[in-house]
């Protein structure tokens, strides 16, 4: 039988926000920048207003993650174990707008 290499794991909205404060969550060196126009992020909370589903966000979990970037402007004093690999336009747009930061 095979290794389960994955998981489903729900987080509130609030928790990834803490997380991210906290420096948990970070950005993999393979990620791009953050992109989307504000028009984008208006999108983004007009459907998630009206209910649309936002989509799922991949996390990969990562004892060695040196090399990763923060979310946010603020320096964080922890070393994100927990990378975003998909679902970081959104993640950042939430992050932003919630904590009323520009990105």
């Amino acid at each position: 039988m095979s290794k389960t290499l994955y998981k489903r794991t729900d987080y509130s909205l609030v928790n990834l926000i803490q997380r991210i404060d906290m420096g948990d969550i970070g950005l993999p060196d393979i990620q791009r920048p953050f992109v989307w126009e504000a028009a984008k992020v208006r999108d983004l909370f007009d459907s998630m207003y009206r209910g649309f589903p936002a989509g799922y966000l991949l996390f990969w979990e990562n004892a060695h993650s040196n090399n990763s970037r923060q979310i946010g402007s603020n320096p964080k004093s922890k070393i994100s174990l927990l990378l975003i690999v998909d679902g970081q336009q959104r993640l950042t747009s939430l992050y932003a707008v919630l904590k009323g930061r520009r990105y």
